[in-house]
């Protein structure tokens, strides 16, 4: 934590970024809650409603490459407010909406706003402030933004429970309004990018120049592994009522998730550099297939619920850090942001097809049919991890251990 004492702005970055995120976050897992009521207002099928999501993910993916230049030119603050302003008036779409049409255009609104205001502009704000220090300081608000599902799951519901779904989006649009736009407006940092050639000439330049296929492999690693992830997040609690839990049992279970991924995050993060992305990811990743054959050959128990969601929960918390720093075991810290802004659309896309598949998967099989692809790709990600693991550059092999 020696970056935290020695900059007192970057504390106050991290506070911004911290609140921003956690609301950004939180508020679009809106059908992670209230998917039943969404689908029985809007007369659509339960992977019709996660299809939102994936709308979401997708138009984030695509709106990626463009923002690239504005957040060189322009730098984090600017783009943020006006993502945050964007994304207001995809709340207020999803409160007109009663067919699918409407509902899945407040979905495109949204990823245009999260684009711009969601993890990628955060971690440039961080840099912009932090630099070579940004790796930490990114690190630092993983531990908060991990708490977005525990924080806003039970607010989820609590409020649409009072006020209804549509009632829940109209708070959402007045909380990006009153709280995210005027801590981005008058408490981020404000710096001016130079113009010079190295801002928007180096987002152009040629991909890092590893193998063809270490590359391939580092991505197909981080896409299965966004895969699971996202999925599950996005239908656990349903996930947990086809396992015979009552909803406010799931929610209870579900809203446990976000503490437990926090700390194995901070686990990570205490970590310092002993170990790398890669080893990160072998030991979280062999976690989440024997969480999914624990809670599959269950019948549903209190207890293995218990023990999947804490399985679950850490090797999912880690593995989001090292989605994160794989890259950073074949890339220097220039070539990084290259090389994950070539991981982003297949990263958005992956995010984006999961709920709605495994919804379906739940729909028309039961938990067994998520559970067993979410499987089968969590294995592929560990036996990827350890061809990765070989390919390690020799200084990097060495500084690990």
């Amino acid at each position: 934590m020696r970056f935290l004492k020695s900059d007192s702005r970057l504390i106050g970055v991290l506070l911004v970024l911290a609140i921003t995120q956690l609301i950004g976050w939180g508020t679009i897992g809106l059908p992670a809650v209230v998917g039943r009521d969404l689908a029985a207002d809007l007369g659509l099928s339960l992977p019709a409603v996660f299809a939102g999501s994936s709308v979401l993910y997708v138009t984030m993916g695509l709106c990626a490459p463009w923002l690239a230049k504005a957040f060189a030119r322009h730098g984090a603050r600017k783009v943020m407010m006006a993502g945050t302003v964007v994304a207001v008036p995809g709340y207020i779409v999803l409160f007109f909406a009663r067919e699918p049409m409407l509902y899945f255009t407040g979905w495109i609104i949204l990823g245009m706003g999260g684009s711009a205001t969601l993890s990628t502009g955060a971690y440039i704000m961080l840099n912009e402030v932090a630099g070579r220090e940004s790796k930490n300081a990114i690190g630092a608000l993983m531990l908060v933004t991990g708490l977005s599902s525990s924080i806003f799951w039970p607010t989820t519901s609590f409020l649409s429970g009072h006020l209804g779904w549509r009632g829940t989006c109209l708070v959402y649009a007045a909380m990006l309004m009153l709280i995210s736009l005027p801590l981005y407006a008058f408490c981020a940092p404000r710096r001016s990018l130079p113009k010079e050639e190295g801002g928007a000439a180096a987002m152009d330049s040629e991909a890092p120049a590893i193998s063809k296929s270490t590359f391939n492999l580092v991505v197909c690693a981080i896409t299965l592994n966004a895969f699971v992830n996202f999925g599950l997040s996005a239908v656990l609690i349903e996930l947990l009522r086809a396992e015979g839990l009552t909803p406010a049992q799931a929610i209870a279970f579900g809203s446990m998730l976000g503490v437990i991924q926090v700390s194995a995050r901070g686990l990570d993060f205490l970590g310092g550099g002993r170990w790398d992305g890669i080893t990160t990811g072998l030991v979280a990743g062999t976690a989440l297939p024997v969480a999914m054959l624990l809670l599959m050959l269950s019948e549903g128990a209190t207890w293995a619920v218990a023990v999947f969601i804490l399985l679950y929960g850490a090797g999912s918390g880690a593995m989001a850090v090292a989605r994160a720093t794989i890259p950073l075991v074949f890339y220097d810290q220039a070539e990084f942001a290259k090389a994950m802004s070539m991981i982003a659309l297949p990263l958005n896309l992956a995010s984006a097809i999961s709920p709605p598949l495994l919804a379906g998967l739940l729909t028309q099989f039961g938990s067994r049919g998520a559970l067993g692809l979410t499987l089968a790709f969590s294995c592929a990600t560990v036996l990827i991890l350890v061809l990765l693991g070989r390919r390690r550059p020799q200084v990097v092999a060495a500084g690990a251990g």
